[in-house]
């Protein structure tokens, strides 16, 4: 128990992975702590109950910037230690990450594979990428092996079960007496004002779009907004996969992630829209039409759910802690990376909130930032 946390008052706002992590740490630390969200506590609401929840900071490394990278190779390894914590068994798997591709895309496959052999090069915590051959690709999975003739391997990477993990950690709030405050939406500003809280920390993702916006030129210029994605979840009992597995495709490279008790979470695609309606006709035949050339059993498989939800995202899709006023800490804009990167997160977060500053954050170089009425000699230390 750190004497920093021990008695001291928090209000989280927002439940969702991040805030439900903050929760749960803060708590175990010896803190008091309430959690306010509008939603309730199944995160029916949240971005992180549609995902597939990889941690594969190689495979990203081809689309993200190199401290999104860093952040997720800090997070995979401290994904076991959380999950050991919890009270109720949470899926995780470390198997890496297959690469496959059709004759066709080899060119595309090529162009590939040289930005991620660029990138381990030049980033010592990542592991090589490793050039497969059919026989070394059916040994690795035994269910594609007979299809494809090469592939790359990304070993080390890795995946959990999200909605098992959003479940164990509501078990968690309650095993430790955190007061959760469901279908409550609140204000955090207004929270703050009534002097309970030592900390408020919003974590409300795309509904704290008021609070990013205040520093903004005008009204359509808010640096927050939300990116849609949609996914498929599939029960096929005649697919095998071993591992997550991704399809380097002509518009956007396609995910398989095989969770437990033969379920598949399948998607790929990112719109700048926050639509949340259902999923488009194309959207759905690309995705089903792609996972049938990767395994002919995806043919048999049931649908159990087509789902969209909107990430939240800042203007240069980086994430970012904010200090907005005293006693008042917001993070967001952690986009389609929330499960790769949020125990770096939430590492940072709880160094700022016992020391007020992050080593951690410097040395990961995630953005962490204050208000100019803050600014101060000693307060610059609090940015990384």
């Amino acid at each position: 128990m750190s004497k920093t946390f021990a008695n001291s008052q928090y209000a989280v706002v927002g439940a969702g992975l991040i805030g439900r992590l903050l929760a749960v740490a803060l708590a175990k630390r010896g803190a008091q702590v309430e959690i306010y969200e509008q939603g309730a506590a199944d995160a029916l609401q949240s971005p992180a109950r549609i995902a597939a929840a990889m941690l594969a900071p190689l495979a990203e490394s081809a689309i993200t910037e190199d401290n999104v990278v860093r952040m997720g190779v800090h997070s995979l390894s401290r994904w076991p230690t959380l999950l050991s914590e919890l009270s109720s068994p949470v899926f995780f798997q470390q198997n890496g990450t297959l690469i496959l591709w059709h004759r066709q895309d080899a060119s595309d496959a090529e162009r590939f594979i040289k930005h991620l052999e660029r990138n381990s090069a030049n980033n010592e915590m990542l592991s090589n990428p490793e050039k497969v051959d059919g026989e070394r690709l059916r040994s690795l999975d035994p269910s594609i092996g007979e299809r494809f003739h090469q592939a790359l391997y990304l070993p080390n990477e890795g995946q959990l079960d999200n909605r098992q993990l959003l479940s164990a950690l509501a078990t968690e709030l309650d095993i430790l007496k955190v007061r959760c405050h469901w279908n409550s939406p609140a204000d955090p500003e207004l929270l703050r004002e009534q002097n309970k809280y030592d900390w408020v920390i919003d974590c409300r993702g795309l509904g704290a779009k008021a609070a990013w916006g205040q520093n903004a030129k005008n009204a359509n210029s808010n640096p927050l907004r939300g990116i849609r994605g949609e996914v498929i979840r599939l029960h096929a009992p005649e697919v095998k996969l071993q591992r997550p597995t991704r399809l380097i495709h002509p518009r956007y490279p396609i995910y398989i992630a095989p969770k437990e008790n033969d379920v598949y979470v399948v998607g790929a695609t990112e719109i700048e829209s926050e639509d949340l309606s259902e999923m488009s006709l194309r959207s759905a035949m690309e995705l089903l039409s792609a996972i049938y050339t990767v395994h002919s059993g995806f043919a048999e498989a049931r649908i159990l759910e087509m789902a969209t939800q909107c990430r939240p995202t800042l203007k240069d899709n980086l994430p970012e802690i904010r200090i907005s006023q005293p006693g008042l800490m917001l993070i967001n804009g952690l986009y389609r990376h929330g499960f790769m990167i949020s125990p770096a997160i939430l590492d940072c977060a709880l160094e700022i909130l016992e020391h007020g500053v992050s080593t951690t954050a410097s040395t990961l170089n995630l953005r962490v930032t204050k208000s100019t009425a803050l600014s101060s000699a000693k307060g610059d230390a609090l940015c990384a």
